[in-house]
């Protein structure tokens, strides 16, 4: 009788349940369902022993020495069992996570990992407004009279990063389709805005070569933050355009306080890509301090005109010569986000309503404006904004012609993709009658086609819900 805790010991076999445990790992049921029979056998040998532990303390006090060797050792094998168990429980356990862990995170395909570096974008500027356009007190029998809808810009883009140094940019350009003199439509066009490759070297080196963003109106709009609402001054009076195809280089020097761009480029902006004889520059030189923004720019070149003639000599153009200043603060009154900015324009030979320079064999002409700006965030997720502009386009030949231009709006942005604002625009040009980019269509001032002289001024005001979609 004493010789039976040993045998039924024996019969537990240990290694049996070792062995059921590893091959359940290899190659029977899952994970989960070996844990549990795990946990199943290692209760009831813990049972079994626990019943036979009883016995055996019960039959040990008259037990001969041999039956009390035999004793020990039993009990030494059913420790050793139950290490083993243990061990075998803990092995399960482990792979169970593991199997887990995997299925948590799969490995990716090659063919997918390329594309963890690449990114698509969009933004589209849109409104729906009310517009009461009139020159000399008459209104103008053009289409942005009266009420509609109208999309203003929509850009797709897509960048990808090959390593470390080399990336790349595409950036599409729809733009809204305008009404023709025959009742129909005409679609402005699907452009290339940027198409690039670029080359960050290091921080105070960064090459991009093709069509990319230009010095000056890119910078401004990033300080100005309501591009949705209205272009910049340099923009909005039509005397750069805010991308162009050729090499640019930039960077970040002193930590980022101090940054540069240059720019050598066609000249005839990203919608005009063509040759000419000479290449034109673009630069600005840029510093942010606690808040503060302090830059300044210029342009030289032909603008993409200085093309060799069909036949005979070519035209000989003057050089247009540009100047830009800027001078802004981001910062806070208490806990208020707010912004103040001043932006100013002085140019020379550029051809009035044109993208041309000033032929050689005419007279000098002078461009100056300048833009001031404001916001703030009272609330979160609120903020009010306003902007006003002056511009004086034939300075030297026509110095009586000004045009005034001013917004004001309060925005509400529900999340950090969309951006919904009441806007009111008022565009006056007295003396003459100019193209810009505040109006729908067609020009303002005292004609209702594009021309300096003429008498009298024009009105454009414009009431709508303005708004922005960006991803």
């Amino acid at each position: 009788m004493l010789l039976t805790p040993g045998v039924v010991m024996a019969g537990l076999a240990p290694v049996s349940l070792r062995d059921r445990i590893r091959q359940g790992v290899a190659q029977g049921p899952s994970l989960a369902e070996q844990l549990r029979a795990a946990q199943q056998q290692i209760a009831q040998l813990q049972a079994q022993l626990n019943a036979l532990s009883t016995k055996v303390d019960a039959q040990a006090a008259t037990a001969t020495a041999p039956v009390q060797a035999q004793l020990a050792q039993a009990q030494a094998d059913a420790a050793a069992a139950s290490a083993k168990a243990d061990s075998a429980l803990v092995q399960t356990m482990a792979a169970n996570d593991a199997a887990g862990a995997r299925a948590a995170n799969p490995p990716s395909p090659t063919a997918l990992k390329g594309l963890a570096q690449t990114g698509i974008s969009g933004r589209m500027y849109f409104n729906a407004s009310h517009v009461t356009h009139e020159a000399n007190g008459v209104k103008t029998g053009n289409t942005d009279n009266g009420g509609g809808f109208a999309i203003k810009r929509l850009y797709l883009g897509i960048d990808h990063k090959f390593d470390d140094v080399f990336s790349a940019n595409l950036t599409m350009d729809a733009d809204s389709p305008v009404a023709t003199t025959s009742g129909g439509t005409a679609g402005r066009g699907f452009f290339i805005k940027k198409a690039y490759l670029q080359a960050r070297v290091r921080p105070e080196l960064v090459v991009r070569l093709g069509a990319a963003d230009l010095p000056w109106i890119p910078y401004v709009e990033g300080i100005y933050g309501y591009r949705h609402i209205e272009s910049v001054l340099v923009d909005r009076a039509k005397f750069s355009t805010s991308s162009d195809w050729g090499a640019h280089i930039s960077g970040d020097l002193a930590g980022g306080v101090v940054s540069y761009q240059l720019s050598a480029v066609d000249g005839a902006g990203y919608r005009d890509p063509h040759f000419s004889r000479t290449i034109d520059f673009e630069g600005r030189l840029s510093a942010k301090y606690k808040g503060f923004n302090l830059a300044v720019g210029g342009y030289t070149g032909k603008l993409g005109k200085n093309l060799v003639a069909a036949a005979g000599a070519p035209a000989l153009l003057r050089t247009y010569n540009r100047f830009d200043a800027l001078a802004a603060y981001q910062g806070k009154a208490g806990d208020v986000p707010f912004t103040l900015g001043f932006e100013y324009l002085y140019a020379k030979n550029k051809v009035f309503n044109s993208t041309a320079p000033i032929a050689q064999s005419a007279l000098e002409d002078a461009a100056e404006g300048y833009s001031m700006f404001a916001s703030i965030n009272p609330i979160k997720q609120w903020s009010v904004f306003g902007k006003y502009e002056s511009f004086k386009p034939s300075k030297n030949l026509h110095p009586a012609f000004k045009e005034d231009y001013f917004n004001v709006g309060l925005q509400w942005s529900p999340a950090k993709i969309v951006d919904l604002a009441l806007v009111y625009k008022r565009d006056q040009a007295t003396g003459g009658a100019l193209t810009t980019g505040s109006i729908q269509s067609g020009v303002v001032g005292c004609s209702t086609t594009a021309t300096i002289v003429c008498a009298g001024g024009g009105t454009y005001n414009e009431l709508g819900l303005y708004g922005q979609f960006r991803f």
